[in-house]
């Protein structure tokens, strides 16, 4: 039997930001080489069961990546072939957990694959600006896009606010131009891509300023090099400092939050929803 399905890819993502509460996407990497956990689940065994842990745990999506994007440098791009070889043996036993699974690529024909297999979100790191085809698969899949910002080299002399605003501008004018329906995009600031410490940190603390986009917004601050600039950390010591970025998110606007601990992200964000409801 093909292990293409038959059937349309679910598309929950609308429904899912009905519920009222802050979404949380747990993050996994099938990589050898991301910032935080690169070479961890690169098994597939073991990336399977973590899918299934951060499901336990409380996720509402499953984020998987093959390729890493890691925003400080090193990565080492990977052909289709290869995304892909690393995506097959996981892909279909994540999907079968339940979940809406978003793949994480740069690359159309990778996405397009990964949406055969039911993926039912594309997330972009370059806001479909970079892939030329995304913005045409995306339309004609009709199935929702994260459009994050991102630059080849950050700036400090920027006013970053700015700089993201009118990326996601010009992103929603290609979305627009492919007949990508606008209620089926998420908007993300891409926190520590092309970006300094200073201006992650701004985009954090400013981000109800893309709310006048009037889209859901994505808040992908987990264990991110900025927690070391206020205090020195190596990744996997940045928990605190996630979990208090992403509760700033939220209540700046944040509807998303991209997270490696998912089980202490529910918890958090659980705790900060029932002290809120008696204020």
């Amino acid at each position: 039997m093909s292990d293409i399905l038959t059937c349309a890819a679910p598309q929950p993502l609308a429904a899912l930001l009905e519920i009222g509460r802050p979404l949380v996407m747990g993050v996994l990497n099938v990589t050898p080489d991301s910032f935080s956990d690169g070479g961890r689940f690169v098994a597939p065994d073991v990336a399977i069961s973590h899918a299934r842990q951060m499901v336990a745990d409380g996720a509402d999506i499953i984020d998987v990546g093959a390729e890493s994007t890691r925003p400080y440098g090193g990565m080492k791009p990977v052909d289709t072939p290869e995304e892909i070889s690393r995506l097959t043996p996981v892909l279909g036993p994540i999907v079968g957990l339940g979940r809406p699974v978003s793949v994480d690529t740069l690359k159309s024909s990778v996405a397009a694959w990964a949406l055969d297999r039911g993926a039912a979100i594309v997330n972009d790191v370059w806001g479909l600006q970079r892939d030329p085809d995304m913005a045409s698969l995306v339309a004609r899949r009709r199935v929702p896009v994260i459009v994050m910002h991102n630059r080849d080299t950050a700036d400090p002399a920027i006013d970053i606010v700015d700089d993201v605003t009118r990326f996601f501008a010009r992103s929603l004018e290609i979305a627009a131009q492919a007949g990508i329906a606008r209620d089926r995009i998420v908007l993300d600031p891409g926190i520590g891509f092309g970006k300094t410490a200073e201006q992650s940190i701004a985009c954090i603390g400013k981000l109800a300023a893309f709310r006048t986009f009037g889209l859901p917004i994505l808040l992908g601050a987990s264990r991110k090099r900025f927690i070391a600039s206020v205090v020195p950390s190596q990744p996997q010591e940045r928990l605190a400092g996630s979990l208090a970025a992403h509760l700033i998110g939220v209540e700046n606007g944040a509807a998303i939050v991209r997270v490696h601990d998912v089980r202490e992200t529910v918890q958090a964000l659980r705790v900060a929803d029932a002290i809120r409801s008696v204020t």
